[in-house]
């Protein structure tokens, strides 16, 4: 079954280090990792795989990378949240007014430090990045979905 939702973003003919190519491929692992996952807690307390990488901060299990993949996908497919939106989550709805005073003073000086590079300077460290996380992304999702099959395989 995932190669079919991988052979479904490949029919799309982008180069391969397109990010639409990324974004495509991100989807399409995540969508079938939903597919898969029929018994998301069973994701709980299971640890994510170091080899390669170091475990994220924040997300302490396989069921919180679930979750936080999922939001991800919604984010890509359907546009971010409007600013005032994103951090009054992020502050759990109670945002006060030193936070949010040092958060705009934070943001007037990157965009002090940002006014300096060029934009096209600006794209590349950017694109760079989304490009990195995405593709490191589709593996967490290809690992979440391995290891529910593996515990699955093993519940049988």
């Amino acid at each position: 079954m995932e190669d079919k939702a991988i052979m479904q973003v490949l029919t799309k003919r982008y180069p391969k280090n397109c990010l639409l190519t990324v974004m495509d491929r991100y989807l399409a692992v995540v969508r079938n990792m939903e597919q898969v996952v029929m018994i998301p807690s069973l994701l709980q307390d299971m640890q994510p795989s170091t080899h390669g990488y170091q475990a994220q901060t924040g997300a302490s299990d396989l069921y919180s990378y679930f979750t936080m993949l999922k939001a991800i996908r919604m984010d890509v497919e359907h546009g971010l949240l409007p600013r005032q939106e994103w951090q009054a989550k992020l502050a759990g709805g109670k945002a006060d007014g030193a936070e949010t005073e040092a958060g705009e003073m934070e943001e007037a000086e990157e965009e002090r430090v940002l006014g300096h590079l060029d934009l096209e300077a600006q794209f590349h460290l950017h694109f760079a990045s989304l490009h990195h996380i995405l593709t490191h992304l589709t593996l967490k999702a290809e690992e979440v979905t391995r290891r529910y099959q593996e515990k699955m395989g093993q519940a049988m």
